[in-house]
């Protein structure tokens, strides 16, 4: 009797490990793989027909796989093999274009969901824009157009909204005519090493973490025309909290990593630890705040950056905040080694971020609050950064005095960037409206003389320096506190 019972447990429970490992191939379903066949309906039907089943793994062998827009749901896993593409349509009327966040691959409020494999996940992005435009520019589809770009239905691959138990893994996803993927509002989501190569048209993030919790982004690597690891916070309500990024690498013609623009709930208990950033046109680092967000408890530990416009900048700004006033605390930037590039990073790629606000003189780290906001407790612990200097006061000059760095403008309201304000009056770090600001074992290298100082305080309420060196070439040995304070920095102090 118990062999029997034993027997009949065993079978039960095997059938369960087969319902839930069970393995559809896409050949099934009629999708056919010669890059010519137009497989959205079959291969939603496959999407279908699996979820209704309770759930499995959609396989794709190799071959080209053209489709429109598919809808994943609940307990379906799609599974793309070596050598097997999903290649997205260059019309735009086979995609959900009337839906906001229109994409290639689409989910939402769906559980238990997984693309994954060493397959490909091509966009075919800049075919598919260029057609949009043509679209818009002969009246049929109605867009404001912002400089000559379609604001609104370029696909994104892959939209996730208010998912949970998310998985992404191996993949290759690459030329999106817009963002590359978005996990909005999800929830338990691990994106784990992950290939992004996508400079096929403008607005191409790499990744976009908007108001997510418990998210992982581990192992990848990331090239995109804009910002290449960006959270955002569209809703006032929610926030990106218990974040981790995680042994990446970053490659833009915009920002490493970014927190914002858009930034209206904000960002908690955010980890970004053992990064490499290279080649971004705007900061390796940058954590803004325009739309009223709060921003707290962050930790930058172990970053590499090389080839960068920029090392870091800090921002709360007044753009979209309703009123709101954003907050930026407690933040730990620790064990960071950066190179800042003198000419264009980003030359030679094919959308290169826009010279927006030069003529100027390269541009110090930045950590800048408002007179009624102030950013407060950061800490920047056991830093190298070499600057290229060369600053010439005859092309553009920012002095230190009163009258000088009350020239320089609030611009609460402008677009956040690290070079918006031109002409700055330090070339290592500028700070601005701000409280409790640390500086522990920082050394900052000049590789050409700079007629500015290392570093220009201004409405600070609180800071220290401990081991802070300049190295390198001729620059004033002085730091300039309050517009007015001058403290000489011969080695450390």
């Amino acid at each position: 009797m118990k062999i029997k019972l034993i027997l009949v447990m065993i079978f039960l429970y095997g059938g369960i490990l087969t319902l839930q490992a069970k393995e559809y191939n896409a050949s099934l379903f009629g999708i056919k793989s010669n890059g010519t066949t137009l497989n959205t309906t079959s291969i939603q039907k496959a999407i279908d027909f699996i979820h209704e089943q309770g759930g499995g793994t959609l396989r794709f062998y190799v071959g080209r796989y053209l489709t429109g827009t598919v809808v994943l749901k609940e307990n379906v896993h799609i599974q793309l093999e070596e050598g097997a593409i999903l290649v997205g349509s260059t019309n735009i009327y086979d995609y959900n274009i009337d839906v906001p966040n229109c994409a290639l691959i689409y989910a939402k409020d769906a559980k238990n969901i997984t693309i994954k494999g060493k397959g490909v996940i091509d966009g075919q992005g800049r075919e598919v824009a260029y057609n949009l435009l043509a679209q818009i520019q002969s009246g049929v589809l109605k867009d404001p157009l912002d400089y000559d770009r379609p604001r609104n239905r370029r696909p994104k691959a892959i939209y996730m909204r208010s998912c949970e138990n998310v998985r992404i893994h191996g993949v290759t996803i690459k030329n999106s005519a817009d963002w590359v993927q978005v996990y909005d509002q999800c929830v338990n989501t691990v994106v784990d090493s992950i290939t992004v190569d996508s400079k096929a048209f403008w607005n191409n993030d790499g990744i976009d973490i908007v108001d997510c919790r418990n998210f992982k982004l581990l192992n990848s690597f990331i090239d995109a025309s804009d910002d290449a690891i960006c959270l955002k916070s569209h809703d006032a309500t929610k926030s990106c909290e218990d974040v981790e990024i995680r042994n990446c690498t970053a490659r833009s013609s915009a920002n490493g990593i970014k927190f914002g623009t858009v930034s209206a709930g904000g960002y908690k208990r955010i980890r970004i630890i053992n990064n490499k950033v290279y080649d971004t046109f705007r900061s390796a680092l940058t954590i803004a705040t325009p739309d009223g967000g709060i921003v707290e408890d962050i930790l930058v530990d172990s970053l590499t950056a090389f080839n960068t416009g920029n090392p870091f900048y800090l921002r709360i700004g007044a753009r979209w905040n309703k009123g709101r006033i954003g907050s930026i605390n407690n933040v730990v930037i620790q064990n960071v080694k950066v190179e800042v590039a003198k000419e264009k990073p980003d030359r030679g790629y094919s959308y290169e971020g826009p010279i927006e606000d030069n003529p100027r003189n390269p541009s110090p780290s930045s950590i800048v609050g408002l007179k009624n906001a102030p950013i407060r407790n950061v800490t920047f612990r056991n830093i190298e950064i070499s600057y290229p200097g060369g600053s010439n006061p005859h092309y553009a000059y920012r002095g230190t005095s009163r009258t000088d760095l009350d020239s320089i403008p609030e611009m609460e309201a402008s677009y956040p960037e690290f070079s918006q304000f031109k002409e700055l009056p330090a070339w290592g770090f500028y700070i601005r409206h701000a409280e409790n600001i640390h500086f522990e074992g920082v050394v900052l290298k000049l590789r050409e003389p700079d007629y500015r100082p290392m570093l220009v305080l201004d409405d600070v309420n609180g800071y220290s320096l401990s081991k802070v060196k300049q190295e390198g070439a001729k620059g004033k040995k002085e730091l300039v506190a309050q517009g007015s304070k001058k403290i000489n920095l011969s080695g450390n102090t």
